[in-house]
């Protein structure tokens, strides 16, 4: 069943058409704000456990014998060096996750998501009330982590910053538009659970979270910068730690370009989808 228009966003004033799309994008984002909003704390713990896991393995149990051996590109300690990468990761995790299940839950069990595709409402409209929804579930989780960031090194402006928070922003919601197509696609949860291991997880690791990527030999750098959590990484590191001139500037455009994408593919999707 598609998703359909109460009148033809052509036929309006440019102004009117996006007032429409933008009251139209808050109208599906407070349907499932009201279910979000009684869940706050067990969607801020939800993605809490792994991040903190890595941060106790990685960075105080292998990170104090690095530290002996070598200085991190970044932070005073290999614990600093991952932390912004534990955001990243968290805040991908979860704007994923909860976004995929959210609709999957609709689709696939509660059977109301035919209820939503009939609504008057333009498709874009769907695709962005939803990934708002995925926006504030990885805020949520990063808030968290940001937290324990901040009681590990007690530099509170180097993760509370404009740079910082707007990469943030950016890295959630490409992940939660892509939480939104991979919900729309998938025929069961055990096909969500393929797209959790062989995309999320890999880029879990690979996505410069751990790690330097421009210590790595040219082919694994393609492979590398081909993940867009590889410049949310990086650039949050950066905003923590480096000065301005150092920051990796052309991180915005990419995430914004991939961000846009997304929204095409996913209208196009609500579009012509069927259930």
């Amino acid at each position: 069943m598609k998703a359909q228009l109460s009148l033809p966003l052509q036929s309006l004033p440019q102004r009117s058409q996006l007032q429409t799309l933008w009251s139209d994008t808050l109208t599906i984002f407070w349907g499932d704000w009201l279910d979000l909003r009684v869940r706050i704390a067990q969607v801020a713990a939800t993605g809490l456990i792994s991040p903190l896991i890595y941060i106790i393995g990685f960075g105080l149990g292998l990170g104090s014998a690095l530290d002996r051996a070598m200085a991190p590109p970044a932070g005073d300690s290999y614990l600093e060096f991952i932390l912004p990468g534990m955001v990243a990761l968290s805040s991908m995790t979860i704007s994923f996750g909860g976004t995929t299940f959210s609709i999957c839950g609709d689709r696939l069990f509660t059977k109301t998501f035919e209820e939503l595709l009939l609504m008057p409402v333009h498709p874009l409209a769907l695709y962005l009330g939803k990934m708002l929804a995925g926006i504030v579930r990885g805020l949520m989780t990063s808030a968290s982590v940001l937290i324990i960031a901040i009681l590990f090194t007690g530099k509170i402006f180097s993760f509370l910053n404009p740079l910082f928070l707007g990469i943030l922003i950016l890295n959630c919601a490409v992940f939660a538009g892509l939480g939104v197509i991979t919900g729309l696609s998938v025929k069961s949860l055990e096909s969500v659970g393929l797209y959790n291991n062989f995309l999320i997880v890999p880029m879990s690791f690979l996505g410069a979270t751990f790690f330097d990527p421009s210590t790595l030999p040219a082919v694994l750098k393609v492979i590398v910068y081909c993940l867009p959590l590889t410049y949310t990484s990086i650039s949050l590191r950066a905003a923590a730690y480096m000065p301005l001139n150092q920051f990796p500037w052309y991180s915005f455009p990419i995430l914004l370009a991939v961000a846009i994408a997304l929204a095409f593919w996913g209208a196009y999707r609500f579009s012509h989808q069927q259930d």
